[in-house]
C-alpha cells in the first residue's frame, strides 16, 4: 500500500509535476516522501523554492548571505537524495513575502516552462493545529501559487510579456496537491520511503541539527496523518487537500 484515498477525484501518478515551497526544507518536512514515490514510478519533478531561507537557521554569527548560500546548497543535495534535479530559485526575501504581482509573474513563468500536469503548493488557508503551519511566507506563497495556476498561468491575456517576450505559452495545470491545509482529503503512505525522508531532511543541517529526536518527531507527525486518513495501524502518511482545476 503507497497510497489511501479518502475523498479525492485522482491519486494516479502524474508524468510531471511541480512542487512551489516557500523555503529550503519546506518540501522535505512536508511531501518529500510522496515525491520519492512518484519519482520512483517515472514521475518528472521540478522544485520552485521562493526565498533563500536566509532568514533562517541557528548561528547568529553566520552571515545572512552565507546563510541563502547554504540553504540553496542543501536544498540541492537533498533534492538528489529524492531523485530530483531541477530545483528553482526565485530569490524572494525570507519572512517579507507578499502575493504581489512579480511573484505570481515568477511562478507563472515556471509552471509554463514546466508545464506539469499536478502542482504541489502550500495551502493559503491557516491550519491553527500546528504552530509551524502558520509561517506567513507559507500562507503568501500559497495564495500566490493558486493564483498563478487559476486564472493566470492558463490566460495569455495575463502577464502578456511572457508570451510576447519569452514565448511562454498559456498551461492549464488541472490538478492542485495542497499541503499544510485544515482540511485534507488525501493521505499518501510513505512508510516505505521514511528512512529516506528523514535522511532528506536531516540535509538541512541548518536547520535540524538542533533536534534531539528528529525522525522521532517526524514519525509522530506522520503517524497522525495516517490516522486521521484510516490507514492502518503502524503506517505513516504525508497528507493533502486536491482541489480540480480544470
Amino acid at each position: 500500500m503507497d497510497e489511501f484515498m479518502t475523498d479525492s477525484p485522482d491519486r494516479s501518478t502524474p508524468e510531471s509535476l511541480l512542487v512551489v515551497a516557500a523555503h529550503p526544507d519546506d518540501i522535505e518536512f512536508c511531501v518529500s516522501g510522496t515525491v520519492m514515490q512518484w519519482v520512483a514510478r517515472g514521475t518528472t519533478v521540478t522544485y520552485c523554492i521562493v526565498t533563500d531561507g536566509d532568514a533562517g537557521g541557528y548561528d547568529e554569527r553566520l552571515p545572512r548571505q552565507a546563510m541563502a548560500d547554504l540553504r540553496r546548497a542543501e536544498q540541492v543535495h537533498s533534492a538528489k537524495l529524492s531523485g530530483v534535479h531541477d530545483v528553482r530559485f526565485l530569490g524572494y526575501p525570507d519572512s517579507f513575502v507578499e502575493p504581489g504581482v512579480e511573484l505570481r509573474r515568477d511562478l507563472c513563468r515556471v509552471i509554463r516552462q514546466v508545464r506539469p500536469q499536478r502542482a504541489i503548493v502550500p495551502s493559503p488557508e491557516i491550519n491553527w493545529k500546528r504552530v509551524a503551519d502558520l509561517h506567513p511566507d507559507h500562507r503568501a506563497v500559497g495564495n500566490a501559487a493558486l493564483r498563478a495556476v487559476y486564472p493566470e498561468a492558463r490566460n495569455p491575456f495575463a502577464h502578456p510579456e511572457l508570451l510576447k517576450e519569452e514565448g511562454l505559452g498559456p498551461w492549464i495545470v488541472p490538478e492542485l496537491w495542497l499541503m499544510t491545509g485544515p482540511t485534507p482529503n488525501q493521505y499518501v503512505d510513505v512508510t516505505a520511503v521514511f528512512d529516506r525522508k528523514v535522511d532528506a531532511l536531516r540535509i538541512h543541517t541548518s536547520q535540524t541539527a538542533h533536534f534531539d529526536d528528529l525522525a522521532g518527531l517526524l514519525r509522530d507527525w506522520l503517524a497522525e496523518h495516517a490516522r486521521a486518513g484510516g490507514l492502518p495501524q503502524g503506517r505513516l502518511a504525508e497528507a493533502f487537500q486536491i482541489v480540480r482545476t480544470d
